[in-house]
């Protein structure tokens, strides 16, 4: 998927303590909503006897997300999932989930401690984790013969182009993906070797 935005560079998890409470934050970059189904069971394997595994995400381009949503797991409506998905959208990023596991200390926080203390735990692994900018990218189709495969693929090296999949029959072809900014010189090595070629729209 084509994506111009800061999406987190991969997983991260941080542990915070709020009056004997464990906070245990992990940040993951997610496509979709079965990837986020998937890395919140994953949570729930990995600390089966936490009290509480609440989670925030937000996909798609920050400010205009195409799809967020969040979950308290039985903490106090509000409390949990509601300040995770505010912190992750003022930090500017996409495709993001973050978890926050809790195992309680038997110390009550009370409505205005575990907003504070699920924040405190999602902004401690926002503002580390690393960022990551895609590209928005463009694919073509390119018919060529198969002494032209190698030359294609060394041009793709060489100007952070991708051969995404080929198909042998009569002839190759092949579907080649380069960052928009340089669509044009991927034209310009197709016209220079004779190659048949065009752009999806």
């Amino acid at each position: 998927m084509s994506k111009d935005y800061p999406v987190p560079s991969g997983y991260l998890e941080r542990e915070t303590e709020v009056k004997k409470s464990r906070f245990i934050a992990r940040v993951c970059p997610v496509g979709s909503r079965d990837e986020v189904r998937e890395r919140v069971a994953e949570a729930h394997r990995d600390y089966p006897d936490a009290r509480h595994v609440c989670w925030g995400y937000q996909i798609g381009r920050p400010g205009s997300a195409a799809e967020a949503a969040m979950n308290d797991d039985g903490e106090p409506s509000g409390t949990a999932g509601k300040p995770i998905l505010n912190v992750i959208q003022h930090k500017d990023m996409g495709d993001v989930l973050v978890i926050v596991v809790r195992y309680f200390g038997g110390i009550k926080l009370g409505a205005g401690g575990l907003v504070r203390a699920y924040a405190g735990a999602a902004e401690s692994v926002l503002s580390e984790v690393g960022r990551v900018v895609q590209q928005t990218r463009v694919q073509a189709h390119v018919e060529l013969d198969f002494a032209d495969e190698q030359p294609l693929r060394h041009w793709c090296d060489g100007h952070e182009g991708a051969v995404e999949s080929i198909e042998y029959g009569a002839q190759v072809r092949a579907l080649v993906s380069v960052p928009e900014a340089r669509q044009h010189e991927l034209s310009a090595f197709c016209e220079s070797q004779k190659l048949d070629y065009r752009f999806e729209t």
